[in-house]
């Protein structure tokens, strides 16, 4: 999908506050509230826009604890990969998943209770996968999320 620069404005702006009206988005574009909300449209139509999230306050949910865990596989097939990757997705705990190059073929950055609750999961949720060769976990201390990404694309005029 080719961006223009209103395009690349409108992702901007919602990348910074993702519960702007479209006519608060229009006017800051400089556009008619319509062709702002099109534009919307085409970009959740072409992928580029996949969708608005919240951000929470981890402690209110009852998180006490985070953590990313490192995972090793004992194959590198497509099947074991995939398999592992659907299954980890699957559990409520995981806030993110990366496929990774190098020594770890996941890091997972998983939510929970506390200790007890990350013993469990590891336990029950990971090491007990055929695809799983190796575990590491370190305990998260700090986690801030930028929620946006650069935009690198030359827009069209």
């Amino acid at each position: 999908m080719k961006l223009d620069r209103i395009d690349c404005e409108i992702v901007a702006a919602l990348q910074n506050k993702g519960r702007l009206s479209n006519k608060e988005l229009a006017a800051r574009l400089g556009v008619a509230p319509s062709t702002c909300l099109l534009r919307v449209r085409r970009l959740e139509e072409g992928g580029a826009l996949r969708g608005f999230y919240g951000s929470f306050d981890s402690q209110a949910l009852g998180v006490g604890l985070q953590a990313i865990v490192a995972v090793q596989l004992r194959r590198h097939s497509t099947e074991w990969v995939e398999a592992f990757r659907a299954h980890a997705l699957s559990l409520p705990e995981v806030v993110n998943l990366y496929h990774m190059s190098g020594i770890n073929d996941f890091l997972i950055h998983v939510a929970v209770r506390d200790s007890n609750h990350l013993r469990k999961l590891a336990m029950t949720a990971f090491t007990t996968r055929k695809e799983v060769s190796k575990i590491e976990t370190s305990l998260v201390f700090d986690h801030v999320a930028a929620h946006r990404l650069p935009i690198y694309v030359e827009p069209e005029e």
